[in-house]
């Protein structure tokens, strides 16, 4: 039971009986159609002898199988066959009663011989095998002796892995055994080593204790110093605000004439850049003019948005059906039309052309300042 389920122990007793009973039954139903198809094949042998009225058709019938039951290697191993030929309406041709009959001379005539043959086989024949295979025989133990055989080899294998498993477990055991001393040899060393740095942690604790005291007399003896000394920095550190404040106002004023002398220089810089750029855009482009608001928003331009749009003047200065248009815009007040060019995708050009066909730049700018320029252009005097 410790390397065999009990279930496998009830299959090994029972399941041999079981299958040998089944082996028997089958067997018998196999060897009783088997036989039924080999006498009926061979009870009758040579029709020759039969009508011709040589031999009757009983005895050739009862020499033929008991020949054939003699020579079968079965019945000596156990094996009952019983063997019953009968016509049709009856009558019992074999096994041969042991009865006395009146034989008239006349029977043995083969003309009447030959015809009571060929009635008998004219009326239909009937063969009937009945086969048992006999308990406690040669041929019965020896299945029963094979199947047990076969249990025991059975059961032999599921305990020889039986074995195999409780011997790998037992292994395993002992190696986890092993390994847990390992483990706690390891711990108890460690736990040791603990104990050894707790005593030595103790003493430095101590040691620190006293160390702690000392330090608190000293630090109380200094702290009154250092009260005073507090209180001395702080009359300084008044002081030191009060001027920084001072200090600090006068930056500030001086801060802001700063911004307000670069806010001057920035204006007269624009306004000197812009005066170069109107007077370079009336010498370059003599056929069209520009706005001084296209100047100032050339000027707040990137360098290659500046670039594309004076590529776009030059453009129009040469030829303005060159220029693609994308849009007309129609000025509130001066009900003029201004005409919309896109550059570099990002880039707003406007202009108009005037009473006498010359083209005027009125707005340059980006996307973004394309809502201020359109005001601009909303707002121009009527001409």
């Amino acid at each position: 039971m410790k390397f065999i389920s009990f279930r496998t122990i009830i299959l090994s007793m029972f399941l041999p009986a079981i299958l040998y009973v089944l082996t028997v039954q089958y067997a018998e139903r196999c060897l009783k159609n088997r036989y039924t198809q080999v006498i009926g094949n061979a009870y009758i042998g040579d029709t020759v002898p039969l009508l011709d009225g040589s031999a009757r058709l009983k005895d050739t019938i009862s020499k033929n199988i008991d020949r054939y039951l003699q020579n079968n290697v079965l019945i000596p191993l156990g094996a009952d066959i019983k063997v019953t030929v009968i016509t049709k309406h009856g009558k019992v041709l074999y096994p041969p009663f042991f009865e006395e009959e009146t034989v008239p001379l006349s029977s043995s005539d083969p003309i009447k011989i030959a015809a009571d043959n060929y009635g008998l086989m004219n009326e239909g024949l009937v063969i009937n095998v009945d086969l048992k295979l006999g308990h406690n025989t040669l041929l019965s133990n020896t299945i029963l002796v094979c199947y047990i055989l076969l249990s025991v080899s059975v059961l032999y294998i599921f305990y020889k892995a039986g074995v195999r498993k409780s011997r790998q477990e037992e292994k395993e055991k002992n190696q986890e055994i092993e390994r847990l001393r390992d483990m706690e040899k390891f711990y108890s060393e460690k736990l040791s080593s603990l104990g050894e740095d707790r005593e030595k942690l103790s003493t430095e604790s101590e040691k620190i204790k006293h160390a702690l005291e000392k330090e608190k007399v000293k630090a109380s003896k200094a702290e009154e110093q250092m009260l005073e000394e507090i209180i001395r920095l702080e009359e300084k550190l008044k002081a030191n605000l009060a001027l920084q404040k001072e200090k600090t106002e006068e930056l500030e004023e001086l801060k802001e004439k700063i911004k307000q002398f670069e806010r001057e220089e920035r204006k007269e810089g624009k306004a000197k850049v812009r005066e170069a750029d109107t007077r370079r855009f009336k010498v370059l482009y003599k056929n069209i003019s520009v706005h001084d608001r296209a100047v100032s928003g050339l000027m707040g331009l990137s360098d290659d948005l500046r670039i594309k749009a004076e590529e776009v003047i030059h453009q129009l200065n040469e030829n303005s059906e060159l220029v693609t248009i994308k849009r007309k815009v129609f000025g509130k007040k001066s009900k003029q039309t201004i005409l919309e060019v896109i550059f570099a995708y990002k880039g707003r050009l406007y202009f108009t052309k005037t009473k006498d066909n010359k083209i005027e730049v009125l707005a340059v700018g980006s996307k973004n300042s394309q809502n201020k320029d359109l005001e601009f252009l909303d707002n121009l005097p009527p001409r």
